[in-house]
């Protein structure tokens, strides 16, 4: 394609005049590529950079706070293949460059086998939950039964020996990187949704005066209503205690604080540390850092995005963006020279892949990534 020809697309898709492959093929010019070639005409080219930008962000539901660069890519690409992701932005599946996987062997992502929830029952037996299986029962002490069906792991409590006995006896469900999340329906009737790279550790029967489970990681809960027995979950540092309500808590060992958003009812969040207490109303969110706890209006929807299969960030660095992402595609992630200071907004369809999902993320124009094996390397 020459300049003429060039020139020619982009009168027609300053006036709307363009097909949507076309439109395509200028949106990727542009956002693909930096700094090679200028318009002749700079009014023209800032229309076309608030077009691309404005149109771009409309569509993807993807955002950045940096201004949009003044510049000109290379024509280098028109025989590239493009394709349409589910958020509804046109992206390059294959391009003359050394970023995202294509058909360059360095490139390619490691293929790992499947990773599946591991429970470990009281005795210490590890038990791996397959979604193939319809039905799966496994008989622990004290006569209770572990029931697994449509990848739901259910509690029945059937018989009431544990309450005879000192011992309470524990499960643990451990949800790996890289694995799609798990349902677990309590004893009592509490659901709880875990999130890769996650564990949860519970009674098989909730007996005394509470109902008290610990996690690592994130999940989300919906409470089952018991005025007489709190509700109460130990994660990082924080106790949070509820009676019945539907709340979500981020307390993953590599996140710079703990964060527990309420969706439905009211909870109390305690420090660990220095035994200071907030409570939180709907749509509120405790942050608890190394030396910090506040209580911040928000919206939900972040926070409980995964449990719909979407990463959706608001404002966020991209050393938080790259963490989640990691977790979800178990991933290594290295940053090569100086990390880039921008933040992001968004919506990605986590079910899309590591290199779409990373190929939204580069059409910001502020980050580049490589994949090797199983490493991503992020640079500017």
């Amino acid at each position: 394609m020459n300049q003429q020809e060039a020139d020619q697309l982009i009168a027609k898709y300053l006036d709307n005049t363009a097909t949507p492959e076309e439109r395509a093929l200028v949106e990727n010019w542009y956002l693909f590529e930096s700094d090679k070639r200028k318009l002749s005409d700079d009014d023209k080219f800032d229309h076309l950079a608030a077009e691309l930008w404005a149109g771009t962000r409309q569509r993807a539901g993807l955002q950045t706070q940096a201004k949009v660069r003044s510049i000109w890519p290379r024509i280098a690409v028109a025989a590239s293949v493009v394709f349409i992701l589910s958020v509804g932005l046109f992206v390059l599946l294959k391009y003359n460059g050394t970023g995202l996987p294509g058909d360059n062997d360095q490139n390619r992502v490691a293929v790992i086998p499947e990773r599946l929830p591991t429970l470990i029952l009281t005795d210490g037996k590890e038990v791996t939950l397959h979604k193939s299986k319809s039905e799966q029962l496994i008989n622990q002490n004290f006569g209770l039964v572990t029931r697994l069906a449509d990848g739901v792991l259910s509690y029945q409590q059937g018989m009431e020996h544990q309450a005879d006995n000192k011992e309470i006896a524990y499960n643990s469900l451990l949800v790996p990187s890289g694995a799609h999340y798990q349902i677990v329906v309590l004893p009592d009737g509490t659901k709880v949704w875990i999130n890769a790279a996650s564990s949860l550790r519970y009674p098989t029967a909730f007996t005394g005066s509470e109902r008290r489970i610990e996690l690592k990681g994130e999940a989300y809960f919906e409470v089952a209503h018991n005025a007489a027995k709190p509700f109460r979950v130990a994660s990082n540092n924080q106790t949070v205690e509820v009676l019945g309500t539907h709340f979500n808590i981020s307390a993953y060992d590599d996140d710079s604080a703990v964060k527990t958003t309420l969706l439905e009812g009211k909870v109390k969040v305690t420090s660990a540390a220095n035994h200071v207490t907030r409570f939180l109303l709907p749509g509120q969110q405790a942050v608890l850092g190394k030396s910090t706890f506040s209580v911040n209006a928000v919206e939900t929807g972040e926070a409980v995005a995964w449990k719909s299969d979407q990463f959706e960030f608001q404002d966020d660095n991209i050393q938080h963006i790259m963490r989640v992402i990691a977790r979800w595609y178990d991933m290594q992630v290295t940053f090569d020279g100086p990390i880039p200071e921008d933040k992001f907004g968004g919506t990605i369809n986590r079910n899309s892949g590591v290199a779409e999902s990373l190929s939204i993320l580069e059409l910001t124009g502020k980050v580049h990534f490589h994949i090797e094996g199983r490493q991503i390397i992020v640079s500017k």
